[in-house]
C-alpha cells in the first residue's frame, strides 16, 4: 500500500477533503473515547482534533501531505502497530482496510490496542452495481473481489453496529463512487488520480471505459439512461461505518 500511495496521493490533500457530515458521524461513533490511534490516517481527513490522537500510515507521499500542526505520526502498517495493547480508547481506520496485505491480522492489531472499533468500509456488492463499473470500466470489480467487505470486516470484529453513511450529491470527499450524480467529473485526470480502484485499473481499460463516458455525455445517452439519479439527493454507495466494542 505505501509503494501504490507514494505514486497516486501525492494530490490527495487537494481531492480527499473532509466531508463534515462523514465527519460528525465518526466523532459521534468514537463517543467519550479521549486517546486514539488512527491507522492508515493518511493526509488527516477524519482525524478528529479534539482527542489525543496517534497517526499511523505507511506513505510518506501521504505524510508529507498533513497539515501543519497535525497529531504524531508513526510510518508503519496496520498489520504491526507499533502502539502497546490497550494503550487508547479507540482505533479509527478510514477507508483503509481493503488496502491492507492481511486485512485479518490488521483488526486482529485494532482489536489488541483499543477496546473501541471504529471501522470505515464499503460493501463490495455495491461498488460492483455502481454505473461507473457496470457500463463502462467493468474491469474494476476484478479488483473489488479481490477486497473484505464491510459485512466481513463488521463478522471479523464481532461488531455492534453498522451504520450507513449515504453520499450527498455535493460530496467534498473525492472517493470513488463521489461523483455518482457528476460524471463529468471523472473525465478530469486528477479526480481519477485520487481514486485507487481507477488508478489501479489497466490503463487501457480506463482509457476505453473514458472513451465512452465521454461520447455518452456528449451525446445526452448518460443523462437518459440515469435521469433518476438527477433527482437524489444521496446515494448508497456502500459505506459502512463499522463500530465494535469490547
Amino acid at each position: 500500500m505505501d509503494q501504490l500511495y507514494d505514486r497516486i496521493g501525492t494530490s490527495y490533500a487537494r481531492g480527499r477533503r473532509t466531508d463534515p457530515r462523514w465527519m460528525s458521524v465518526i466523532t459521534e461513533s468514537l463517543g467519550d473515547a479521549e486517546s486514539l490511534v488512527n491507522v492508515g490516517a493518511g493526509t488527516g481527513s477524519y482525524e478528529p482534533a479534539d482527542r489525543d490522537v496517534i497517526a499511523v500510515e505507511p506513505s510518506a507521499a501521504m505524510i508529507r501531505q498533513r497539515p501543519e500542526g497535525s497529531p504524531p505520526v508513526v510510518r508503519a502498517v496496520a498489520e504491526r502497530l507499533p502502539v502497546r495493547s490497550g494503550v487508547v480508547d479507540a482505533a479509527l481506520a478510514v477507508l483503509t482496510v481493503h488496502h491492507w496485505a492481511d486485512w485479518r491480522r490488521g483488526l486482529a492489531e485494532l482489536r489488541r490496542v483499543a477496546p473501541l472499533r471504529v471501522v470505515l468500509a464499503y460493501d463490495v456488492r455495491r461498488h460492483l452495481d455502481y454505473w461507473f463499473v457496470r457500463e463502462y470500466v467493468p474491469e474494476i470489480a476484478d479488483l473489488e473481489r479481490r477486497r473484505p467487505s464491510a459485512p466481513e470486516i463488521a463478522a471479523e470484529l464481532g461488531a455492534e453496529r453498522m451504520i450507513p453513511l449515504p453520499l450527498p450529491w455535493d460530496f467534498t470527499d473525492g472517493v470513488f463512487p463521489a461523483h455518482w450524480r457528476r460524471p463529468e467529473a471523472y473525465l478530469d485526470p486528477e479526480v481519477r488520480r485520487n481514486c485507487s480502484a481507477l488508478a489501479r485499473c489497466d490503463p487501457a481499460a480506463a482509457e476505453r471505459g473514458l472513451r465512452r463516458l465521454r461520447a455518452d455525455l456528449a451525446g445526452g445517452r448518460w443523462r437518459r439512461r440515469h435521469q433518476d439519479l438527477l433527482d437524489q439527493r444521496e446515494y448508497d454507495a456502500g459505506f459502512r461505518l463499522v463500530v465494535s466494542r469490547d
